[in-house]
């Protein structure tokens, strides 16, 4: 028995050298190190992105508006914090028994959180029940004064009259509404 403790003894006095000169040896080798955070910018990257998004906007208990998106970027970090939805919106408003009333869709927007206000971009078309079609390049949709306004061109098509111009305000449920500079068809009566 006591020959079988010396080679035991001697062979933990083997391994245990090699496993010191091994950890040793590998652990002086020099690791390379990527700092991460470093690289990151908080000012510059969205807190949040979600894709393909189908969401319900309500207030005070009422279900107000719909928005579809493909892509949803929010920036939460930034001075003027806001979302962003640059691959396209689609936007529905409700009235209260659920029906739509109004549609919006563009091909790029913006909504900035503080002024709450919406900066839709390209392609922007609106449509309000029953029939109206509003279309422009760019419109400004300001909640807290419930206003849409641009100083671009503005297409309005309803049942009755088309009409174009430069620059536009309305109310948000687009039922009053002026073209600062206008152009347009009208159907005239012919007194006979």
């Amino acid at each position: 028995m006591r020959l079988r403790t010396v080679s035991a003894m001697r062979l933990v006095g083997l391994i245990v050298p090699a496993i010191l000169t091994l950890c040793v040896v590998t652990g002086c080798r020099e690791e390379a190190h990527i700092n991460v955070a470093a690289s990151l910018r908080p000012s510059e990257m969205p807190s949040m992105m979600t894709r393909d998004i189908s969401t319900l906007i309500s207030d005070s208990g009422v279900t107000q508006y719909r928005i579809i998106s493909p892509l949803w970027l929010v920036y939460d970090e930034v001075d003027t914090p806001y979302w962003s939805f640059p691959e396209g919106l689609y936007l529905e408003k409700y009235d209260r028994a659920f029906r739509v009333i109004a549609t919006v869709a563009a091909d790029s927007a913006k909504f900035f959180k503080r002024q709450q206000i919406w900066r839709l971009d390209g392609n922007v078309e609106m449509t309000k029940v029953p029939g109206e079609l509003f279309q422009s390049p760019q419109v400004f949709w300001d909640q807290r004064r419930h206003c849409l306004y641009n100083d671009t061109f503005i297409h309005i098509e309803n049942p009755s009259h088309v009409i174009e111009g430069t620059g536009f305000d309305a109310d948000d449920r687009l039922t009053s509404y002026r073209i600062l500079n206008p152009q347009g068809i009208f159907p005239v009566e012919n007194p006979q």
